[in-house]
């Protein structure tokens, strides 16, 4: 009999049970549960979602079943039904949205040594929202459309290593542009932006805070050209120009200057027109620097297929985030 750590206990060990603690204390239960600490209710979900586990009778069939191996594995509670009902109820999910943070910066650490994007100095991010359909008949809450419900995941990934350095869930009628409140701002870095999060008063909020962004100009959006400079149009080019917003209400909100840039991918043909706080960079850059958005596509793509997101174990809102 092999009596070594199992290998889910292995895939846990980075994680300390007081860490898990610390985050538990920061916002207590109501009504503390004793037969379920916070760490075990952590492994139990971590549990259900890598031996994909259909329900909470799933788990504790499988948990309860073989009580030594769940003692091996990190659980010391006991996984009922009743008791994971009432802590995915009533357990703050931000208690794992710290514990998220927390596996998110040590992430970052390890692959600390990987160069920036080739002709940057700065990390660069992508900022983009996905949309998770929801039944609405179980989840009333999270209407998005007339006979639709939805939760949407919005994630600012570090493109040099594919990391998420920021994530949160919120109900499906919620704009993107608000997630731009809450995304860490770090000076001297990049954001590859999705035309959808264009809000120049939350835009102003990165320019202030000296980070850099590109994004789309939308169609409609009044300004007047303040300097115009020559570009090489046949590697795409077609402007590089200095303007400024003309409407009153767009110069309250971005009273900078911005940089406008039309590009024509050559591959494709497709016009693209970026928008930009950056004007130290060739304007060849900028389009680079756009399409690298496209790593957190590829990222929204990889968690739709290997996670288990079609079931969640409980109907509120706090269960859907934990």
């Amino acid at each position: 009999m092999n009596l070594g750590p199992t290998v889910f206990s292995q895939v846990l060990a980075g994680l300390d049970a007081t860490e898990l603690a610390r985050a538990a204390a920061l916002y207590p239960m109501p009504r503390a549960s004793r037969a379920l600490s916070a760490y075990d209710h952590f492994v139990a979900m971590v549990f259900a979602q890598l031996t994909y586990r259909e329900s909470l009778r799933s788990i504790e069939a499988c948990l309860l079943g073989r009580r030594v191996m769940a003692y091996r594995m990190g659980i010391r509670g006991r996984a009922t039904r009743t008791n994971l009902a009432y802590a995915n109820e009533h357990r703050d999910w931000r208690v794992f949205a710290e514990i998220a943070g927390v596996l998110m910066r040590r992430a970052q650490r390890l692959y600390g040594e990987t160069p920036p994007e080739r002709g940057l100095e700065a990390d660069l991010f992508a900022l983009d929202a996905t949309v998770i359909e929801l039944s609405l008949a179980l989840f009333p809450w999270a209407r998005w459309q007339k006979a639709q419900a939805s939760v949407k995941l919005n994630v600012l990934l570090d493109v040099r290593n594919d990391l998420p350095v920021f994530a949160s869930l919120h109900e499906g009628n919620r704009h993107e542009v608000a997630s731009l409140d809450e995304i860490p701002v770090y000076p001297g870095c990049y954001y590859a932006i999705d035309r959808g999060y264009l809000d120049f008063q939350r835009l102003y909020r990165l320019h202030v805070a000296d980070a850099f962004f590109v994004t789309r100009l939308k169609a409609g959006i009044r300004y007047y050209v303040v300097e115009s400079r020559p570009v090489d149009k046949t590697v795409g080019l077609r402007c590089d120009q200095t303007i400024r917003l003309s409407s009153a209400k767009g110069r309250a909100a971005y009273p900078e200057l911005l940089r406008r840039i039309s590009y024509v991918d050559p591959e494709t043909g497709q016009a693209l027109v970026f928008l930009t706080n950056q004007f130290d960079l060739a304007a060849l850059m900028i389009a680079p620097i756009y399409r690298r958005r496209w790593a957190i596509e590829l990222f929204f793509r990889w968690i739709k297929q290997h996670l288990r997101l079609r079931g969640f174990f409980s109907n509120s809102p706090n269960g859907v985030r934990v």
